[in-house]
């Protein structure tokens, strides 16, 4: 039998929305604060980084005029960003995710429908990625118990000042 936790911490979109209300310098600060304390994750999911999967993704490809590739290891590991989504049918607060849309492909590729690329990368399954999940779940254990302090600190400074 397998155990799962998760940690949920009530209120974090009001503190961070509050704290724009407050002063938007506080939301700045906030953010910059997560993004230090989530660094051991973000190290870990760019680490993950090492080679191009495939020796095609070297090459230009586009569509619908949309550039998509090429993967480059340097963009790979530079669009992994520390994102706060406070909108209200967001499913996460504060998130670890890649920006670059190679990349990103290449994390996704085949999970909802198989396809050529996905099988060629090999199997991921549904709601997965193939680097950076596994890669932020295990340094995920490391920063937990800062960022909960961090919020409620956060919090309690926003309750103050209303």
């Amino acid at each position: 039998m397998s155990v799962s936790t998760t940690i949920k911490v009530v209120g974090v979109k009001d503190t961070i929305n509050a704290l724009k209300k407050i002063d938007p310098q506080l939301q700045k600060d906030f953010k910059a604060q997560a993004t230090a304390i989530a660094g051991p994750a973000i190290k870990a999911a760019q680490d993950m980084y090492t080679q191009v999967p495939l020796s095609g993704m070297e090459y230009k490809w586009s569509s619908r005029g949309r550039k998509l590739f090429p993967f480059s290891v340097a963009k790979a590991k530079s669009g992994v960003k520390l994102r706060i989504d406070t909108r209200r049918n967001a499913v996460g607060v504060i998130l670890i995710e890649q920006k670059d849309p190679a990349t990103a492909i290449f994390e996704t590729a085949g999970r909802a429908h198989p396809n050529k690329l996905g099988d060629q990368l090999g199997f991921v399954g549904a709601g997965r990625t193939r680097l950076i999940g596994p890669a932020v779940y295990k340094a995920r254990r490391g920063i937990e118990n800062e960022m909960k302090k961090m919020i409620l600190d956060t919090a309690a400074v926003v309750r103050k000042e209303l």
